[in-house]
């Protein structure tokens, strides 16, 4: 197709205080051929508040149309078309709409930039009182329990901080999940309509959390969670060095060099694996 290909612009919007917007999100509103908005009747409120009109055409973009809507939109940018993709709060494509866009917009080599704006995670991390420095987004867990005691486990020794979504009606059976997998005293915030008139951190111990959400919460949800603590050398016990020993022997290693190995990787002396190897023995 010739012709000068078009951008995509993704905009980040308020969270909830409306005065937080970008300055560029007005310009970006008022100049885009194409908005593309997550809910268009929040799109309009938002124009409204900021004082603008957007004169290209607006067109509905969510999860139930995503799919369909996305090669329209592929269409519009290689035609020329400046495309603004906006979401209800945040940046676009995290945990919200935007993702597919993105990906087949790059495929067509159409440039990709973006306008900064609020993010939830970034705001709950900083509130949240726990390590920012290494921190890893999760999105929103499984409604389904058992995915869900799932979905955690495979966290439960990450060392980084988590940052999870959650919806408030869903907020008491998560955190006593977390509870159950991570520790009742593992270290948490939960933090509540950021930006807004109500907004709250609450912070604690994952148990003491998740008794204070059984009585119910509204609002939108972020929760924050401490990363698992190293483990130290006498955390790992005498059952553990055995197990690890004989994983190696039947892999094919000589008994001598698998009880080296494993005293090296658990930081303790080799006369201490030694111990457990021959206590095991004698135990049977």
């Amino acid at each position: 197709m010739g012709g000068v290909i078009g951008t995509l612009v993704l905009a980040g919007t308020p969270i909830g205080d409306v005065q937080d917007a970008p300055p560029r999100l007005a310009e970006e509103l008022a100049g885009a051929d194409v908005v593309a908005a997550e809910d268009t009747r929040r799109l309009r409120r938002l124009a409204q508040a900021l004082g603008v009109t957007p004169r290209g055409r607006v067109v509905s973009y969510f999860e139930g149309n995503e799919s369909a809507r996305t090669p329209e939109l592929v269409e519009e940018l290689l035609g020329g078309a400046r495309v603004l993709l906006v979401t209800d709060a945040g940046m676009p494509s995290v945990s919200d709409p935007g993702y597919r866009l993105v990906a087949a917009a790059v495929a067509k080599d159409v440039r990709v930039t973006a306008v900064p704006g609020p993010s939830a995670v970034l705001t709950a991390l900083a509130l949240s009182g726990l390590p920012v420095d290494r921190f890893c987004f999760e999105g929103f867990l499984p409604r389904k329990a058992g995915e869900r005691l799932s979905r955690l486990r495979e966290v439960a020794d990450e060392r980084r901080t988590l940052v999870y979504f959650e919806a408030p009606h869903r907020l008491d059976d998560t955190l006593a999940a977390m509870a159950e997998v991570f520790g009742a005293e593992r270290r948490a915030a939960v933090c509540r309509e950021l930006t807004k008139t109500y907004e709250e951190v609450r912070r604690g111990g994952l148990g003491e959390l998740a008794a204070w959400a059984a009585e119910g919460v509204r609002g939108e949800i972020t929760v924050v969670v401490e990363g698992a603590p190293e483990k130290g050398p006498e955390e790992i016990g005498a059952e553990e060095l055995v197990r690890r020993v004989r994983v190696r022997e039947e892999a094919g290693e000589r008994r001598k060099e698998a009880i080296a190995a494993v005293a090296a990787e658990a930081g303790v002396p080799k006369r201490e694996v030694f111990d457990a190897v021959v206590a095991a023995k004698h135990s049977g």
